[in-house]
């Protein structure tokens, strides 16, 4: 018999909250976190804005002398963590020890260490650089940070899939307890990007938004007046458990996590295939594995991204895959207000979407004021809906064509 898996804690940090009911209550209120960027002097950018994460004390959950070791990326992790921890009640003894795992995420990894160390190198030498550079900055740290603060001495892994990177260890992880490598995954991604060549990468592609005056209104999917993404920061964990484990402890189960599809474009670096064939057969194959039709989808969790490529793409992919069903059902992109999360994205969006079927309302997608003539489906706009969902999608769709959906159903005992 396979093993079922439920998702029974979420831990969540973006530019709109720190903790999870400070995402979900801000995302259902429609409040963008995005900002002008403060991190560093943007003056010079072509792009000034962003979702940073505020307010945020890595000594809430890191030991002063720890903090300066690790880059913010491992930092968000850890505290995504220990929320969705805590949200699961979830106690790693060493009796379970050895059947709890980590797989943690992350698009870039320590792209602020990196920039810090390699300016310490010109400016000082070799002699300057930190010994801890190496570990404060790879991307499997993250996760071995997490493995060591809980004692989680199952499988141990990390994945760089671009955008799509936490949607791939949460899919990932759902296949290693369903063949009965692990009971328990703490699974998700963490992100910190918003640096000097952060942000100049992706601007000198053209990838982000310039509506530098009006940062909230910035990122805006599937409107005609979109013009890039606007990069954000934070984190995105979930707990995910075999059935039978969670409901022996009397664990709160927030839904079921029944599909897992990957797909590659094999088509081009950054750009989307004209006729969406990756997204289609990600979303396909999630479907098909979880046994349900495609009529049986409630909502969409899109990637939706406010770019000019991105958005008429997945609308094109869910209307491949849904047929005269993408019509009836709804979709959002929370993108809207937190901003692009990269390696994280995934993470934060399932984490918002096991919340969408628990509380039986779909987030809005924020500033779609004028849809594109492409962009034609419901994509909630403006504000959050209650509506009935048994069944939900997150899509992720990330550089070098690689895609992943995972597939939710309301929890039934």
């Amino acid at each position: 018999m396979t093993r079922r898996v439920v998702i029974t804690g979420v831990g969540l940090i973006s530019s709109v909250g720190i903790g999870t009911e400070a995402n979900w209550d801000a995302l259902c209120a429609g409040r963008s976190g995005i900002g002008p960027i403060t991190r560093f002097d943007a003056s010079l950018h072509s792009s000034r804005i962003a979702g940073e994460v505020k307010g945020f004390d890595p000594l809430d959950f890191v030991a002063k002398k720890e903090v300066k070791k690790i880059d913010a990326f491992i930092q968000y992790a850890i505290a995504a963590s220990q929320f969705a921890v805590d949200d699961a009640k979830l106690a790693i003894t060493a009796d379970n020890a050895n059947e709890v795992g980590v797989f943690i995420a992350s698009g870039i990894g320590g792209f602020a260490t990196i920039e810090s160390e390699h300016s310490e190198l010109l400016n000082g030498g070799p002699r300057r650089v930190s010994p801890f550079f190496i570990p404060a900055s790879i991307i499997n740290l993250a996760a071995g940070h997490v493995s060591i603060r809980f004692g989680a001495k199952g499988p141990n892994l990390a994945t760089c899939t671009a955008c799509t990177a936490s949607a791939h260890s949460i899919g990932e992880s759902f296949e290693i307890i369903r063949r009965g490598d692990a009971d328990v995954m703490i699974a998700g991604g963490s992100e910190m990007a918003i640096t000097p060549l952060g942000v100049g990468g992706f601007a000198a592609m053209r990838a982000l938004s310039t509506r530098n005056d009006e940062p909230a209104r910035a990122s805006r999917p599937f409107d005609k007046d979109r013009d890039g993404f606007v990069i954000g920061d934070g984190a995105g964990i979930v707990i995910l458990e075999e059935l039978e484990v969670a409901r022996a402890r009397g664990a709160q189960i927030y839904c079921e996590l029944v599909g897992y599809g990957l797909s590659s474009d094999a088509y081009h670096l950054t750009g989307q295939p004209p006729d969406a064939n990756g997204a289609v057969r990600s979303m396909q194959m999630a479907l098909r594995k979880a046994g349900i039709a495609p009529a049986q989808v409630d909502y969409i969790n899109a990637h939706g991204t406010s770019t000019p490529i991105n958005d008429p793409t997945e609308t094109l992919a869910v209307k491949t895959c849904f047929g005269d069903h993408a019509y009836k059902l709804a979709m959002s992109s929370t993108k809207s207000m937190t901003g692009h999360l990269l390696g994280a994205a995934g993470g934060l969006e399932a984490g918002i979407t096991a919340m969408a079927i628990r509380h039986q309302i779909a987030p809005p997608t924020a500033n779609l004021d004028a849809p594109d003539p492409a962009c034609d489906l419901d994509y909630i706009p403006l504000a959050a809906r209650p509506m009935k969902i048994d069944y939900a999608l997150s899509n992720s769709f990330g550089f070098g064509g690689t895609n992943g959906t995972l597939l939710m159903k309301r929890y039934e005992d």
